[in-house]
């Protein structure tokens, strides 16, 4: 399948001469859901806003359905759905009349009432936006978004404020999206939500993109762990060798860090079983996205070493 969103090389520099988006480069295809993640800072946002249209690259290539999004917007506009981190409609409206109004903007919206119904304010609108929860006007902000069948959508963190009710019920209605051939490019700080959606994504750090692929691709990046305690008094005898594990050993508590998680687990329990010690807390976990990424925050903790030169 041919990528709906190409973006080669992006660079966004503000005013200033502070560069938030460095070199990023990523494509994503038809009906394909695309995360992208990243620290405080990253530069996520500033590389939405650009593959939208909001906003003009300093430098690289961005196609959306084959042309520029800012420079061809009239044309590529009316096929995209946009959900920004803040809607910004005004406050003394209802929650129908700011449907009926973004209704008139688009040139074939679905039924306002049956959008409503998608996002489960169809009892609120005759409500005015103040009086709407946070949750509330992030489901209407989505309400928007898709009201004019878009080709492609793009979510800027969709369930912030939300409960865990609304959230699923978000998730189902972005999946009932996919399977209809929506193209989605998400950003949000809930990793168990790029986790549940995602197809493929990328972490960003710095304004560059340093992991990228599917869920599966990135986690295996980091090894899976295995703890447990020793019994005190008189000490087990000497651990066994686990191929390659990192092994961490304060005198009582046991961490192994292992790219092999069954291998490394049976040679410990054989090991144990032989000769008869209790691996006590004993615990397995496989490496987790949220590993992955905390990773790359720990490497934005570190001191970089071209900055420490200069």
């Amino acid at each position: 399948m041919g990528a709906v969103i190409e973006v080669t090389d992006l660079r966004r520099q503000y005013a200033g001469g502070f560069e938030a988006v460095r070199g990023a480069t990523f494509s994503v295809v038809r009906g394909e859901l695309f995360a992208l993640l990243g620290t405080n800072g990253a530069g996520k946002t500033s590389t939405l806003e650009v593959v939208e249209g909001l906003a003009r690259p300093s430098g690289g290539r961005v196609r959306v359905l084959g042309r520029d999004p800012h420079t061809d917007r009239a044309a590529v506009r009316p096929r995209i759905g946009v959900m920004l981190q803040q809607g910004g409609f005004p406050a003394d409206l209802t929650v129908a009349e700011t449907a009926a109004m973004w209704a008139g903007t688009l040139t074939s919206p679905r039924p306002v009432g049956e959008v409503l119904e998608l996002v489960g304010l169809n009892h609120r609108v005759g409500v005015t936006i103040k009086q709407l929860s946070g949750g509330e006007r992030r489901r209407l902000d989505l309400a928007l978004a898709v009201l004019g069948r878009p080709e492609v959508l793009f979510l800027d963190e969709p369930t912030t404020g939300l409960d865990p009710e609304s959230r699923r019920d978000t998730w189902a209605l972005v999946r009932s999206l996919l399977d209809d051939g929506v193209t989605v490019l998400l950003t949000t700080h809930y990793l168990d939500e790029a986790e549940e959606l995602a197809d493929r994504l990328a972490i960003m750090h710095r304004g560059r993109i340093v992991r990228e692929g599917t869920v599966a691709e990135v986690v295996a990046t980091q090894p899976a762990t295995v703890t447990f305690e020793l019994a005190p008094g008189g000490g087990p005898p000497r651990l066994p060798d686990l191929a390659g594990a990192l092994v961490v050993d304060d005198g009582g508590k046991v961490v192994v860090h292992t790219d092999t998680l069954q291998p490394t687990l049976t040679t410990l329990l054989v090991w144990a079983a032989e000769r008869g010690v209790l691996l006590e807390q004993l615990a397995a976990r496989p490496a987790s996205l949220e590993q992955a990424f905390l990773a790359v925050a720990d490497e934005a903790d570190a001191p970089n070493q071209t900055e420490v030169l200069a």
